[in-house]
C-alpha cells in the first residue's frame, strides 16, 4: 500500500478520505490512525513528518498506534506534515 500512496498522492488524499468517513463505523478509528500511518510512511517517514509535525518521532508512534487516542491537534498538525489539509480529508468527493 505505501508505495502506491507514494507514487499517487490524489490516491493518498482519497484513501484518507474513505478512513476518515468509515470512522463511526466499529473499528473506525484504528482503522483510520492506520491509513494515516501507511501516508506517513509513504510521505517521508515517521522522523521527518514528525519533525515537520512539531512532535517527537515516538509521540508519532504512540498517537498512530491501534490504542492511540490523538488529540484533534496532533491530527491535524499530522495530517498538515503529510502535505494535506485536515478539512479536505473530511470533505473531499
Amino acid at each position: 500500500m505505501v508505495p502506491l500512496l507514494r507514487e499517487d498522492p490524489e490516491f493518498a488524499q482519497h484513501y484518507l478520505h474513505q478512513a476518515f468517513i468509515d470512522m463511526d463505523e466499529e473499528g473506525g478509528q484504528e482503522a483510520f490512525l492506520m491509513a494515516l500511518r501507511h501516508v506517513v510512511e509513504a510521505r517521508g517517514g515517521m522522523a521527518q513528518v514528525a519533525e515537520k509535525a512539531g512532535i517527537s518521532r515516538e509521540t508519532l508512534y504512540r498517537t498512530l498506534s491501534p490504542k492511540g487516542n490523538p488529540t484533534l491537534k496532533t491530527l491535524r498538525s499530522v495530517v498538515a506534515a503529510t502535505g494535506f489539509q485536515f478539512s479536505h480529508i473530511a470533505t473531499i468527493a
